[in-house]
Formats: structure tokens, C-alpha cells, sequence
């Protein structure tokens, strides 16, 4: 028996349960992302300052999202400060993976509050 296989043994890692986590994660991102596009309507944010603004608040988001959620059961299970690798497929996947998903929608409700708020 391989090195690999016995550590599947131990801590197996159920695909299903990955992309489970992963869609669940996309969900937040999606909502928040429209969410934070009407924060920066309301504000009256443009160019660049839009973006930032989106920028920053996603990766408080999936910050808050990894100590809430993820932290609590897999530092007690000796993974590393930021190993993201129990739950999800990679640590680019969680960590920015949201960004271009909700950009959309964040252009979208940002443009539709700006203009409501400006006319």
C-alpha cells in the first residue's frame, strides 16, 4: 500500500462533498458580489474605486467565510494556516476564484444603482 492510498484511508476526501462546498462557495460569492455592486451605486463610486471597492470586500468575504467556516475543523486537524485543500479542489479556487464569477452581476447592480441614485 502506497503513502497515498493510506492517507486516503485516514482523511478521505469525498468528491461529491468538494464540489458541494465549492458551489455553496460560489453561491456567497455570486449574491455578495451583487450585494457589494449596490453598496457602490449607493456610494457613488466610479472607476477604478468601483473595482477596488469590489476587490477588497470579495476577499473579506471569502476571509471571513474561511474563519467562520473552514478554519474551526481544519486547524485542529493540523492543516496549515491557510490550507484550504480538505474542503476544496484548490487554494486559487477559494481564495479567487470569486472574483471574476460575481463581476458581473457586481457591474450590473453597480451601473443600475449609480444611475438610480445619480438621476
Amino acid at each position: 500500500m502506497t503513502s497515498i492510498e493510506r492517507e486516503f484511508q485516514i482523511a478521505p476526501i469525498v468528491q461529491e462533498s468538494v464540489v458541494h462546498n465549492s458551489r455553496t462557495l460560489f453561491n456567497l460569492q455570486s449574491l455578495t458580489a451583487s450585494l457589494f455592486g449596490v453598496g457602490a451605486g449607493i456610494l457613488g463610486l466610479e472607476s477604478y474605486y468601483g473595482f477596488l471597492f469590489y476587490i477588497i470586500c470579495s476577499l473579506l468575504t471569502t476571509l471571513l467565510f474561511y474563519v467562520l467556516r473552514v478554519a474551526p475543523s481544519s486547524l485542529p486537524a493540523g492543516k496549515g494556516a491557510f490550507d484550504t485543500s480538505q474542503y476544496f479542489r484548490s487554494p486559487y479556487e477559494f481564495w479567487t476564484g470569486g472574483l471574476l464569477n460575481g463581476l458581473a452581476g457586481f457591474i450590473l447592480t453597480w451601473t443600475l444603482f449609480f444611475g438610480l441614485v445619480r438621476a
